[in-house]
């Protein structure tokens, strides 16, 4: 018996699981430059060429020394032998002398250490010492950073602006990287209509197909809009056919429920196979898994709050996994609820909730409809099964920083 063929509604740990172990490993690589890098997933291991720093240099402003030139019983006298700026390279260090150097000027042989400007008297021209010594202060040492021949970022990781600026810091220009997923967007309904038009009466804006696009292309994938398709077994066969071939992905969103005009389940197995469906969450139930010919769908709910979370807590991952990005799951931290929770279900429930003042408050209508609610919060409060929660209980918060990050 497969895991559909069971009775009841799956856990969301069996149904990621399912789904994460059905993704695809990236294989297409590409070499972008620098610029372009930001949120694309490293497709190697890069290797550093140089030290970072590439040689000792300072970080303050003031005056470089051998730390064994100085008696801390007596004040001694220096004269500066040199004047080092930042981006000079620095002659040796003169026996009995001291160098005038800059932040991030390279340190001259034979000093150890650098006074800060602050902690010195200038008489007569020469250098006298007024503060503490001590061998290698104020130095930022020669590759303290990344050290030549070493790994510095980890194949699969998603890269961040800083990420960028340490390849940078390497001397590399470019890197490569995993090729974009296409995602085929599709959305299912006979009452859905584009921003922009006038509503006829029993039709609503269709807000899903905003929702998806900008998550997709937030975490690097290029959505492809397949459009509104009408619910007719016929419309929803011919759409689905058309993103198969032209996407990696499918997502629909609606007509994965039980109703008459609910086509796209139908559809999927007559063309694919489902291996997830319906599961024991609120929102979000009707989540459908499977492929059309060889191409991975999910169906989510189209109700907008229930596409979100579904999205977030399901489709993300996997998504992920195909562009080759490590998948960590998101961190979940206790936190008191500022809110009351009475009246148990046998689902897991994701609360629309906002942290505040160390409290977790929770958006009045948590209608799956509602998507001001996900709008109004800042992450998603999880409720398991059977569970009251009174004010003052420790309730499992899981921001949307780390949902969508």
């Amino acid at each position: 018996m497969s895991a559909l063929d069971r009775p009841g509604l799956m856990a969301i740990d069996d149904a990621l699981s399912i789904i994460l172990s059905a993704a695809p490993q990236a294989v297409e690589q590409e070499v972008v430059y620098l610029e372009h890098a930001v949120g694309r997933v490293l497709a190697e291991s890069p290797i550093a060429a140089v030290d970072v720093p590439p040689a000792d240099n300072s970080s303050m402003d003031g005056y470089a020394v051998h730390s064994s030139a100085l008696s801390m019983s007596s004040k001694v006298a220096f004269s500066v032998s040199q004047r080092i700026p930042a981006g000079k390279a620095p002659e040796p260090l003169l026996s009995g002398s001291v160098a005038r150097i800059f932040t991030g000027a390279e340190i001259p042989e034979g000093a150890d250490t650098v006074v800060i400007q602050e902690n010195v008297e200038l008489v007569d021209g020469k250098v006298i010492m007024t503060g503490p010594v001590t061998a290698g202060q104020n130095i930022r040492a020669k590759g303290q950073d990344i050290k030549a021949g070493k790994a510095f970022l980890r194949k699969g990781m998603r890269l961040q602006a800083a990420d960028v600026g340490v390849l940078a810091s390497t001397g590399l220009d470019s890197i490569a990287v995993y090729r974009p997923i296409k995602v085929a967007i599709l959305s299912t309904g006979d009452e859905l209509v584009s921003p922009g038009e006038a509503l006829a009466p029993g039709q609503i804006y269709n807000s899903n197909r905003f929702v998806l696009t900008s998550l997709l292309s937030q975490m690097g994938c290029v959505p492809i809009d397949i459009g509104n398709v009408a619910d007719t077994a016929e419309a929803v066969d011919e759409a689905l056919m058309q993103a198969a071939e032209q996407a990696d992905c499918i997502i629909s969103t609606g007509g994965v429920s039980v109703g008459e005009e609910d086509h796209v389940k139908q559809c999927v197995e007559n063309l694919g196979k489902l291996e997830v469906w319906r599961l024991k969450i609120k929102p979000g139930k009707p989540l459908a898994f499977g492929r059309v010919q060889h191409t991975p769908f999910f169906g989510l709910p189209g109700n907008p709050a229930s596409a979100l979370i579904t999205f977030c807590l399901l489709a993300r991952p996997f998504l992920m996994r195909m562009q080759g990005a490590d998948y960590i799951p998101p961190l979940a931290f206790e936190v008191p609820a500022d809110f009351e929770h009475v009246k148990p279900g046998v689902r897991q429930e994701y609360l629309r909730a906002r942290m505040e003042q160390g409290r977790i408050k929770v958006f009045k209508n948590q209608s799956s409809g509602v998507l001001s609610s996900a709008s109004w919060s800042n992450g998603l409060a999880v409720i398991p099964p059977n569970t009251v929660v009174n004010n003052g209980d420790m309730v499992s918060f899981i921001p949307f920083s780390d949902l969508l990050g």
